[in-house]
């Protein structure tokens, strides 16, 4: 085991940290010209392809590169929204282009999106379909050469900017685990419209809405992996959001951490500064406790990523620890500041961030149900015969 990054990885974090303290932390709020700017910024330092090979205009980063690399920008970037929308542009909707898209398909569409020109999202949830995402009624029905796409999805990250729809379609209703396929819509097809962005209590610099499909003509080229495959496409698009998205909250947590602890030690009380009380230093003792065990278990399924493992526990188990940890870490944050906890300001922005991410990627609920599952939890045994 080796816990330190090689020279490059470290270069790389130190360099995206001060990147996005100058030039990413814009108004925690939905702009759309303000977003754009930043975006292309981002574009420019490679980190919105970071996980596409060279030759489509990305940098070829591994899973635990690329965590290092969200990490430093949840720390650098006190947008965690923004932070939020670029990961989910690259792990939801570009990595499922780099890893099902055809040599057409990715030239046609990767460049763009790695350099920032472009912005992705990720169509599947919907109204009736949560949790349950083979249940999906967003249908597409071959016609001719195509499929005409009827129906509706909702919370759908990046949706108000987004050029390029990646969305999860119906197209054997009959067919289950296989019936479900994967298409490459671009924004203005006729039939494809965007709702409003979503009042949010967190992660408001991300612009969230609902994507409407009335009669959206596609052609097969824009089928992505082949038909009946979209279950395949949206698990692996999961093991790299379950992973590295999640690691901007670990960048987060950091930043907001170091800022609590120069807080205490500078506020007095009784004469004394805050932070010499043993009740205020055991909880800062407790929030370092939760990010360090959550970062390791989220760099372990990193890891395991880059080996090829199809484990489905350690991305889960990853997911569960930073998310829990990050909400309990803007409580503590928010209790420690007192007053100034529930006015505007990092602690009470990380708590409100904190709190979609037990449910976005998959509850939490369903984390544990998965990972249950797999521990052979609720299986029906025999029951044992004795002589």
């Amino acid at each position: 085991m080796n816990f330190e990054y090689d020279t490059d990885t470290a270069q790389m974090r130190d360099m995206v940290v001060n990147f996005a303290r100058r030039d990413l932390s814009g108004p925690c709020e939905w702009d759309a010209a303000d977003f754009r700017r930043r975006w292309q910024l981002a574009g420019k330092q490679g980190l919105a392809g970071a996980t596409i090979p060279g030759e489509y205009g990305g940098s070829g980063l591994g899973a635990v590169a690329a965590a290092a690399m969200m990490e430093a920008l949840g720390e650098g970037c006190a947008d965690t929204g923004f932070a939020f929308s670029l990961a989910a542009h690259l792990f939801a909707a570009v990595m499922p282009i780099a890893d099902f898209g055809t040599e057409e398909q990715r030239h046609r569409w990767l460049p763009g999106l790695c350099s920032g020109d472009l912005v992705a999202a990720h169509a599947i949830t919907e109204p009736e379909a949560g949790s349950d995402a083979l249940s999906l009624q967003t249908r597409a029905v071959r016609h001719g050469n195509g499929y005409v796409l009827d129906g509706e999805k909702c919370f759908v990250t990046n949706a108000p900017a987004a050029d390029i729809f990646v969305v999860q379609a119906c197209t054997d209703p009959d067919a289950g685990y296989f019936g479900l396929t994967t298409f490459v819509v671009e924004a203005g097809t006729a039939g494809l419209s965007v709702g409003p962005p979503y009042p949010k209590v967190g992660l408001r610099g991300s612009p969230t809405a609902d994507v409407h499909f009335d009669g959206c003509v596609v052609t097969e080229e824009q089928v992505l992996g082949r038909p009946g495959a979209g279950a395949s496409v949206f698990s692996s698009s999961m093991a790299w959001e379950r992973t590295c998205l999640f690691a901007v909250y670990l960048g987060a947590m950091r930043r907001v951490i170091d800022g609590t602890v120069a807080y205490v030690n500078e506020r007095e009380q009784f004469g004394a500064a805050v932070g010499s009380f043993q009740a205020v230093s055991h909880r800062i003792v407790d929030m370092t406790l939760r990010l360090e065990s959550a970062r390791l278990m989220l760099f372990r399924a990193a890891w395991g990523l880059d080996r090829g493992d199809r484990d489905e526990v350690a991305p889960a188990l990853a997911k569960l620890a930073v998310s829990e940890a990050a909400v309990q870490t803007g409580l503590d944050a928010v209790q420690l500041h007192g007053g100034l906890g529930v006015v505007d300001g990092p602690a009470e922005t990380l708590l409100r961030d904190a709190l979609p991410s037990r449910i976005f990627s998959g509850t939490n609920e369903i984390q544990r149900n998965n990972i249950a599952r797999a521990l052979g939890l609720g299986a029906r045994r025999r029951p044992v015969r004795r002589a």
